[in-house]
């Protein structure tokens, strides 16, 4: 959703975000190490290589796109696609919204358990899309469902809490802050109505995967024990609450 781009927000944290700036770093290198940076025939060829297409778990995909030996091999090419992006628009979306969101809930959870929990909100997410997208011989790339675990945390840890967003206001951006709560729920409500929408579609953005990932990421923090964080009140810029 372009038009509400959140740049930072105003949260301190306790501790170094190594992981957040460890899976930044991972994203980086896969990036650069595909062929065409993700815009090219050369790159739609390495992700069908690497990447998994829905239809390839239930056998509908043609013989140009083979069918996986075990689940194991499914499960790891779920995980090497967090890792892959088609463009620069692509990944610096994701991380963008990653770097804004998850040291946080780093912070929160702890090193190794928000690893943990960012790579099940991948795995959650991609199940999202491949279950509601059974015919579908696009394959699955991108970090958005992990982050949108992330940001699904965010929320109920910090529902209060201000973010800085970057809007249009007639042809001028600029930055406005508002509560979480509104930023996060609106780009939820967003990515539900438009995935509800195509759900009958190939399209090029999963969409399920970003609501599947939130919704993990609201529960599965909730099952963790994490409740809503009392918020830190800075307001250099104008307000909506």
């Amino acid at each position: 959703m372009l038009s509400l781009i959140p740049i930072s927000d105003v949260n301190p944290t306790r501790r170094t975000p190594y992981v957040t700036i460890g899976l930044v770093a991972a994203n980086m290198i896969m990036f650069f190490m595909t062929p065409g940076l993700g815009q090219t025939q050369a790159s739609n060829r390495y992700f069908v290589e690497h990447a998994p297409a829905p239809c390839e778990l239930v056998e509908r995909c043609t013989s140009a796109i083979p069918h996986p030996d075990s689940t194991i091999e499914v499960l790891f090419a779920i995980l090497v696609a967090m890792f892959l992006h088609a463009g620069w628009f692509h990944i610096i979306g994701n991380l963008l919204f990653l770097w804004v969101f998850g040291n946080n809930v780093e912070d929160h959870l702890g090193h190794l358990k928000y690893l943990l929990f960012y790579l099940a909100g991948g795995f959650a997410a991609a199940f999202a899309h491949i279950y509601t997208h059974l015919d579908s011989v696009a394959p699955l790339v991108g970090a958005s469902g992990a982050v949108a675990a992330v940001m699904g945390a965010y929320l109920v840890l910090y529902p209060k809490a201000r973010v800085n967003v970057l809007v249009p206001i007639i042809f001028i951006f600029t930055i406005i802050q508002m509560s979480a709560v509104i930023v996060l729920g609106v780009w939820f409500l967003y990515q539900f109505l438009i995935g509800t929408q195509e759900l009958a579609g190939e399209g090029g953005v999963a969409w399920m995967a970003h609501v599947g990932g939130f919704a993990f990421g609201v529960i599965g923090v909730f099952l963790l024990g994490g409740r809503p964080h009392p918020p830190v009140y800075h307001n250099p810029y104008p307000s909506w609450r």
